[in-house]
């Protein structure tokens, strides 16, 4: 006989803004979430709400600590990362306004600010984590970071560019402009 497992009711909800670095007009999104998730589990939520498909490595910064994946060549570099598994949000980041920053693909270096906005008590009837506003696409993977960002809209913009046709076929029908807040709220239902 199989045992369920009961969900259990957070006892605080945060919400966070996530606004990805250096990119203007910004890409960002808002998504609540429980208190006391690992930063491990914040990775994926973030992931899925942004866009990325965690093809590359990633770290959080709080106050000069890294956390990352648990990796033995932190050891042998010298350079200590904590695991993120072991870190919950309420202890990193316990109170309204506190910022954080989460960095992916380290060759792109897609600097992300967190910022707890506000912490809630949950709602009745709500699946956490939920993403509840967004703006703008975020940009393809493997593009060059924010400044081949740039260069990737610019000849986008040109359909007389060289490199329009090259481009356009690379980064298929992508709109900057485009946040869709039901499919990041898609994505969320596959978060573990």
């Amino acid at each position: 006989m199989a045992i369920r497992r009961r969900k259990r009711t957070p006892s605080q909800i945060y919400q966070l803004k996530i606004t990805l670095r250096g990119i203007r007009p910004p890409i960002w999104r808002r998504v609540q979430v429980p208190g006391d998730i690992s930063l491990g589990k914040l990775h994926r939520i973030i992931q899925a709400v942004m866009g990325w498909d965690d093809y590359h490595l990633h770290q959080f910064e709080v106050d000069r600590t890294y956390y990352g994946p648990p990796s033995p060549k932190d050891e042998f570099w010298g350079f200590e990362m904590k695991n993120e598994h072991l870190a919950r949000l309420n202890r990193i980041a316990p109170r309204e306004k506190d910022k954080f920053t989460y960095e992916y693909d380290f060759g792109d270096s897609w600097k992300h600010e967190i910022l707890v906005e506000k912490i809630l008590p949950p709602e009745e009837g709500v699946r956490y984590p939920r993403c509840i506003k967004g703006r703008r696409a975020c940009p393809p993977e493997d593009c060059g970071g924010i400044w081949g960002y740039e260069n990737l809209l610019e000849i986008l913009r040109d359909p007389n560019h060289p490199e329009h046709e090259s481009m356009l076929e690379w980064s298929g029908e992508f709109d900057p402009e485009e946040f869709d807040l039901e499919a990041a709220n898609e994505a969320l239902k596959f978060v573990r």
